[in-house]
This record gives C-alpha cells, sequence and structure tokens, in this order.
C-alpha cells in the first residue's frame, strides 16, 4: 500500500513590498505554538519514518560503526594556566565532556570541575560553555543552554567546596571574563526577541543579577558585541562587530569600575581586531583598500587609527588570517593559494620562518597557546586522509613534538588506502574553482563512483580539505567525497569572500553547479550518481541549485537551510536579521529585494522534476527558523512534477545544531548518510 505523504493546507497570504506582490501559502506555518503547525511537522516526521522504516536497521549498523571508530576514553592535550593543567576528557559511554584540572603536575590528583553528563541528566538537550576561571583559581563562571536556543544562564562555581552560587544570570551568550580583582565579572546579554547580542553588563560577586550595571549598549542592530580578556591579560575588551565594520573599547582589567574607552572609533567598511603585548597593541586590519589584512602597530596610549603604523604590509595574493603573540617571537597565520601557512618571526629580527607543509589538502593552524612566556608553538595538522595530530614546535630549537595523534579504531584504518586530490574547475564566468577530494584508491574514476560535493560558501567561512573518521563509511562504500571550495568563502583570499556576496552571491550557487558538471565531465562521477550537500547557509546553497539545475543530482541533504530569503530578511525581530544586510543585502532597498527574490529557494519553486531531497531542522532553531524548511518541503510537495523522495525530518527537542550529545549527533549523520546509500542501493 502506498504511503501518502502530508499535504499542508494553504492559507493564502499576500505579502507587498515596493509593489511587489507575493502570495505565501504556508505563511500560517509561523508559529511554534499553533498545535496545527506542530501536528504538520509530526506529520511529517511520521511519513519520514515510515518511508524509511526498511533502513533502520542499517541506521543503527552505521551509528555503531561509526562510533566504533571513535575512541570513548579520549582526552585533549592538557595546557598549563596560572599554575593548573587543564584536560577535558570523556569517558566510555558516555556523552558530555568532563572538564578537570590538577595542580602543578600532570602527575597531581584530578580536580573535576564541570561533569556534563551529571548536569545533562535531566534534559533533552546540554551544552555548557564559557567556562572562566578567576585569577585566584578559586572560582569558575560558566555558561549553560538546555534549550538550543543559544540562550545561556551563566552561574558561578567555587571551585574550592563544589558550591554553585545561587545567582544566576539568564539570556546570555555563555561567556564572561573576570577582572583581575577576582570579584567582578564581565559578560554579554542578548535581546530577548531578535536574539541580539547587544550589551555588556558588569556583575559583582554576591550582589543580585538585577543589579548589575549596563557598561555598554550596542545600540546600532546590524551590530553584535561581545567581552574577552586579553592574553597579556591587562585589559578587559568589548568588541562591537556587524559583517563589514568592527570597533573595539578597553579598559584596565586592574579598574574594573573605571570607563571603557574607545580603541579606534568604528569606519564603514573597515574591520580590526588587536593584540596587546609589551606596551604596544598590534593591529590586523583591512583600513586603506587591505583588502588580504595587513598588520599595524601603535602605542597602547595613543590607539585611534591615525597613530597605527605599519609592521606586515598588505599582499595582494596572501591573505593575512590572524597572528599569535609571545614574548619572543610572533606567529603569522596566512592563507596563499587556499592553503594554510605559519611564518614564525623573533620579534628582535633575527629569525624567520614558515614551517614546511608539502600536501595540498591539509589543514594547519595554532592551538591552545595561553602562555606568553614560551619558546613552543602548538599547533593542530591534518590531510583529508590522515587523522589530525597536536604538535608542539619549539621556535628557538626548530624541533617538533607530536602530542596527540587522533585515534581511528576498528582495526581496519589504513591512510595508505585513501587518495586526495586538489582540482580545480572553470566556472561560467572563466574564474577557477578548487575543489578538494578523497576517496579510496581502489574507487573506479569512470563516472560509475557516488560522490558526495559539499559546500557552505557564505560569512568567508572557508571549508578547509579535513580529515573526518565518520566519512569513512562513505568512502569505504566507494563514495568520492568533494569540498568545492565556492566564493562566498575565503579559501583564496578576501576577494574570493567579495565576490560571492550581496550582489554577487549567485556567483557561490553557479560554481557549485560548474563543480559539479566538472566532476561528472572527468568522469569523477555521473548525474545517476551525484549528491550534494549543505546546511544553513550551505542550506540556502542546496535549495539554489535544486531550482537552477535539478538534473545534476540523484539526491541532496539540506541541513537546517536557509531557504525562505526574502521574507527573513524582511523581518528585522527574527533572530540574526539585521545583522546580515552587510551579507545578504537589506531587502528595504529594491534592487536587493529584486536580486533576492531572483534566487531565493522558495520564491523560485516551480513545477518541475526535483531530484530525492532530505530536508532537516529543529523546533527550537534560532538561527534558521524551522518554518523555513518546513514551508519550502510544503511547498516542493505541491508544485513538484517526479516522484523522487522528498522528507522533512524535524528535530522537535533541538536548534541550529542539532543533538548535544558526541553520539548522538552521529545518528544523525547515520540518518544523512543513510538517504544517499539508499539511493546507491548500498543499504542491506
Amino acid at each position: 500500500m502506498d504511503i501518502i505523504p502530508p499535504m499542508a493546507k494553504k492559507v493564502p497570504t499576500k505579502l507587498e513590498k515596493h509593489g511587489d506582490v507575493r502570495i505565501d501559502d504556508y505563511y500560517w506555518m509561523n508559529n511554534r505554538e499553533d498545535q496545527e503547525v506542530i501536528d504538520y511537522l509530526n506529520a511529517e516526521n511520521e511519513y519520514y519514518k515510515r518511508m524509511t522504516a526498511h533502513t533502520e536497521k542499517f541506521q543503527e549498523e552505521l551509528y555503531q560503526e561509526m562510533k566504533s571508530r571513535i575512541k570513548e576514553d579520549d582526552s585533549s592535550v592538557p595546557y598549563k594556566l596560572d599554575g593548573y593543567w587543564y584536560i577535558t576528557r570523556y569517558e566510555e559511554g558516555k556523552e558530555y565532556p568532563i572538564y578537570s584540572r590538577k595542580k602543578d603536575s600532570l602527575e597531581a590528583d584530578e580536580e573535576i570541575m564541570f561533569d556534563c553528563n551529571e548536569m545533562a541528566k535531566d534534559h533533552e538537550y546540554f551544552n555548557l560553555k564559557g567556562v572562566s576561571v578567576s585569577p585566584d583559581n578559586t572560582l569558575a563562571s560558566f555558561g549553560t543552554d538546555t534549550v538550543s536556543r543559544r540562550q545561556y544562564d551563566i552561574q558561578i562555581k567555587n571551585l574550592k567546596t563544589g558550591e554553585i552560587y545561587p545567582d544566576k544570570i539568564e539570556n546570555t551568550t555563555g561567556g564572561s571574563v573576570w577582572a583581575n580583582d577576582g570579584k567582578t565579572l564581565f559578560y554579554t546579554k542578548k535581546d530577548p526577541v531578535t536574539l541580539r547580542s547587544d550589551r555588556i553588563f558588569k556583575h559583582t560577586l554576591g550582589t543580585p543579577a538585577e543589579e548589575d550595571e549596563v557598561v555598554f549598549h550596542e545600540k546600532d542592530s546590524t551590530y553584535n558585541t561581545f567581552v574577552y580578556k586579553s592574553k597579556s591579560r591587562k585589559y578587559i575588551v568589548i568588541g562591537s562587530v556587524s559583517t563589514l565594520t568592527t570597533e573595539y573599547r578597553i579598559l584596565h582589567a586592574d579598574e574594573p569600575n573605571g570607563d571603557f574607552k574607545v580603541f579606534s572609533p568604528r569606519e564603514k567598511g573597515v574591520e580590526y581586531s588587536i593584540s596587546h603585548y609589551d606596551g604596544n597593541f598590534y593591529i590586523l586590519t583591512n583600513k586603506d583598500d587591505a583588502t588580504n589584512f595587513k598588520l599595524m602597530r601603535t602605542d597602547e596610549k595613543n590607539t585611534a587609527s591615525e597613530h597605527w603604523k605599519e609592521f606586515i604590509s598588505h599582499r595582494a595574493d596572501v591573505l593575512l588570517e590572524d597572528v599569535e603573540i609571545f614574548r619572543d617571537y610572533y606567529v603569522l597565520s596566512e592563507r596563499e593559494n587556499g592553503l594554510n601557512t605559519m611564518k614564525i618571526s623573533r620579534w628582535d629580527g633575527k629569525d624567520s620562518y614558515y614551517l614546511p607543509f608539502d600536501s595540498e589538502t591539509y589543514v594547519a593552524g595554532p592551538s591552545v597557546n595561553l602562555d606568553f612566556d614560551t619558546n613552543v608553538l602548538r599547533y593542530y595538522y591534518n590531510e583529508m586522509g590522515a587523522p589530525y595530530a597536536i604538535i608542539d614546535f619549539n621556535m628557538e630549537t626548530k624541533t617538533a613534538m607530536i602530542l596527540k595523534e587522533q585515534e581511528v579504531l576498528g582495526g581496519k584504518f589504513d591512510k595508505a588506502n585513501y587518495k586526495t586530490e586538489r582540482l580545480w574547475a572553470t566556472a561560467e564566468d572563466g574564474i577557477k574553482v578548487p575543489i578538494s577530494l578523497v576517496y579510496r584508491k581502489d574507487t573506479p574514476l569512470d563516472g560509475s563512483s557516488p560522490l558526495l560535493q559539499y559546500a557552505y560558501g557564505s560569512y568567508g567561512h572557508t571549508v578547509d580539505p579535513y580529515f573526518s573518521s565518520v566519512r569513512l563509511s562513505l568512502l569505504d562504500r566507494g563514495f568520492i567525497y568533494a569540498i568545492a571550495h565556492v566564493r562566498g568563502g575565503e579559501y583564496l583570499g578576501r576577494p574570493w569572500y567579495e565576490d560571492g556576496k550581496l550582489l554577487k552571491k549567485k556567483n557561490t550557487f553557479i560554481d557549485f553547479i560548474d563543480c559539479s558538471k566538472f566532476l561528472i565531465a572527468q568522469k569523477y562521477t555521473s548525474p545517476e550518481h551525484l549528491y550534494a550537500s549543505g546546511g544553513s547557509a550551505g542550506g540556502l546553497l542546496m535549495g539554489a541549485i535544486v531550482n537552477m539545475a535539478p538534473e545534476l543530482y540523484k539526491g541532496v541533504i539540506a541541513s537546517v537551510p536557509f531557504v525562505d530569503v526574502v521574507t527573513t530578511m524582511l523581518d528585522d525581530t527574527i533572530p540574526l536579521t539585521t545583522g546580515e544586510y552587510d551579507e545578504w543585502g537589506n531587502p528595504n532597498e529594491k534592487d536587493y529585494y529584486d536580486y533576492m527574490k531572483s534566487y531565493s529557494p522558495y520564491d523560485n519553486v516551480q513545477a518541475k522534476a526535483y531530484p530525492n531531497l532530505y530536508v532537516t531542522t529543529g523546533l527550537h532553531d534560532s538561527q534558521v527558523q524551522y518554518w523555513e524548511p518546513a514551508k519550502w518541503v510544503a511547498k516542493l510537495r505541491d508544485h513538484k512534477t517526479d516522484h523522487n523522495l522528498l522528507f522533512l525530518d524535524t528535530n522537535m527537542e533541538a536548534g541550529h545544531g542539532g543533538a548535544s550529545g558526541r553520539f548522538e549527533t552521529l545518528k544523525e549523520t547515520a540518518k544523512d548518510y543513510t538517504f544517499i546509500l539508499d539511493l546507491e542501493g548500498k543499504v542491506p
């Protein structure tokens, strides 16, 4: 008997802007308190469950297979701060981390700071973040979220007695920072409606949270604000950031009751970040058309931009991503031709060199480096076909010590069995787009192999060619995995990002499609075996490509997809909207409205054949509201002319990141993989 998919009711709603009228038949879904909405989501979940019932056993087997590769009783590489070694570890069979420390020596008795397994017991979802230890090592502030809406409650724990103090600060970002007196805590609150991080508060230990003082209010709705402590520990720093502009305020950490001073006033389109060292600030900035950024220096008493002096000049072919400062050395994180590099230099100019990396499909960068007074740089490194390593590198002797290599358990993994490549596809405007690939060496390259192509392509976020033990479940079943480094990311420098945003956003979609065509033409796969995947803004990418080139793909996974672009960007009460104008444009301006409407997946659903689609969302998602994918699926059901699969799978307990446990998330990945493996006939 055929299983009939749910068909959502239509309630036409007229949406008008700039004289243009859109009719939204599913606008009524924009209310998570409406029982009819919940009933529809549950009906879609039930349909998905019944349609995939034959794969449930395989999903469990796949989950167990992926889990079996992970070292359950694992721990982080310890790092030392203020006389304590800090460790994050996991115990066998448990979902959540345990945060602990040891005084002076790694042989000392362990002090458990937070056992998240105990803290999560009564919650479907749990996340702890922002652990901040007071200067005297006796107290720790921390944030918890039990809904997955990224609204954290901050509390304070006495690490000597184990007591959690009664003061609870609600609706924060979770992070906080201590002043040097060990009694004053600075933290960031969110607007309760938009969830924009808009105010910095000061809390004094032992006083009610209701009496906390606002020390900064970011009134511009296109900005978010945050607070942190400089690595030198001399300054409390407040940052204000929009997509294209930043501004900082500083306060001596010894003077928590003083007034914050603007570091350098915001200038539209000027981004900068600051590091403090030895009486100077070092400023990473794009000021004066330094598109790929440069490093400036200024005396801590004269911080405005007119006093900045060039320290590392701008280079058109090298993106300067970050600087790590030590007593005798500084380390520049750069990206050239898409590849991570790290340049180590002495402050006295006596030595300067790059760490050697010889692959084209690797990820490398600084790890935890909290100590100024050391010659050791800790960094991470992995190749797309080989697990990550944490390495301590002595910058003086130029010797390296591998502290930890990721273990892939199960006894079957041998990195020699896998091959990685970097290819270059030509987009329709002639631009070369890089693709990173990994596959088993015995995988046929004759067009018959299945291939999963992934991309993100927004906010200048670069998806590097990282290793994944979970991904082995696809590679060992004959899949090729490809990361398309499309415009909108920063893989090829800042201009690569600028060329894939605002009124050039469609370059992101076209790049992805042209990468697909290239992979087909080069016989890595074929339209009968090509799959695509992306989440959030990458889910927008998925929605765009199935409208633009549905014939290229057998199946598409769209995770928490941002697909109702116009309606969302016109609603400034939704979290994130106003801060996104510099990324997508402000549709209150007609040019941006028209351009958004021309690619918005929901607005461009047509009566035609679509690929098989698996769409996921979370009821409590604060980043992409659940109703976007829900409405999109409802409209696709009504319009599509094919008989391909269309699933909407809503996590009724979680938000944007899905499940919170480290193994529970594997169950979601198992669903993703099962969807495409089933389409390939690889589910027993």
